[in-house]
């Protein structure tokens, strides 16, 4: 499948995710969906980051909705503002960075480690949604790029499975499930429309404001 359809993939997956968090959190089936969500963005992010031209134009993007988001996230999760958790996109755009720096030919291959740990701090410190967690994800599937599909899968899902262990609830490892799915990527990026692009960009501060709404956490 091309990436198009694993964008479809992880966008429905996320939003179902949500859906549970905010009206229905006893119900772990959603929550369980939820999990194909993050790791599939993550190997999205890797993509991109790999085949863009413009490498500062995708982070721009990334941090414009990363604060365009906060809003709509707090609401929607807390009932109004909240500096003590910060949106998904603020991981993302962690990771497109760290990556950046680790690929920059000035930066000494000794710095790689560097570079990773200090993502990962910032990403704890910041609060970001999956915290170091989300950073440990982008970077293995980035260091793990150049090697076959299922060898890099299985080295995926070794290290998601050990991180999972140790640092989260058990229903994180049903982030696992993803793997499979990526296993079947063709490496095309499916039809390149541009409000397409975009749309699935705004479906996520637009779907938590939706959330919020209806959860009564926001009110005109």
């Amino acid at each position: 499948m091309n990436g198009l359809i694993l964008k479809i993939i992880a966008l429905s997956t996320m939003i179902i995710d949500h859906y549970g968090a905010i009206f229905q959190p006893s119900e772990m089936a959603f929550r369980m969906i939820g999990r194909l969500a993050f790791p599939i963005y993550c190997f999205l992010l890797v993509e991109g980051f790999l085949h863009t031209r413009n490498i500062k134009k995708y982070a721009l993007r990334l941090f414009a909705f990363a604060l365009l988001s906060e809003i709509p996230f707090d609401y929607a999760f807390y009932r109004g503002l909240n500096w003590g958790h910060q949106n998904i996109f603020f991981t993302l755009f962690i990771g497109l960075v760290a990556m950046y720096f680790i690929e920059r030919k000035d930066v000494q291959e000794s710095a790689s480690p560097l570079i990773a740990i200090g993502a990962a701090a910032a990403a704890t410190f910041l609060a970001t949604d999956y915290s170091f967690i989300g950073i440990i994800y982008i970077l293995v599937f980035y260091y793990s790029k150049n090697l076959p599909a299922v060898r890099r899968m299985s080295l995926v899902a070794g290290i998601f499975f050990l991180t999972n262990l140790v640092s989260t609830g058990w229903i994180q490892q049903y982030s696992l499930l993803s793997l499979p799915i990526l296993l079947t990527y063709n490496s095309k990026p499916g039809p390149k429309i541009k409000p397409l692009q975009y749309a699935f960009y705004w479906a996520y501060p637009l779907h938590l404001f939706i959330f919020a709404v209806i959860k009564g956490n926001i009110t005109f």
